[in-house]
């Protein structure tokens, strides 16, 4: 019984944590509703060049919320040999 709670346990905990670790790519700036303070989320929304997409963080705290900055990284995909 005990291991069967264990089991349970560790399962919730490794769905959370693989939930909150994935990175997802979204396709329009807008489309983030709720952006915490130091949340980095990627958009795909052709504004930066070719090979690069864009990076919205929340900065800091202001009086109306997080204020967000945005940056072009580079795309990180499967490596090629």
């Amino acid at each position: 019984m005990l291991l069967r709670h264990t089991t349970c346990l560790l399962l919730l905990i490794s769905i959370a944590l693989a939930s909150t670790a994935r990175a997802g790519t979204i396709g329009r700036e807008q489309d983030i509703v709720d952006l915490k303070l130091g949340q980095r989320v990627l958009v795909d929304d052709g504004t930066c060049p070719a090979g690069q997409v864009k990076e919205v963080r929340g900065a800091k705290m202001t009086d109306k919320g997080v204020s967000r900055t945005s940056s072009c990284v580079p795309r990180h995909g499967p490596k090629s040999r």
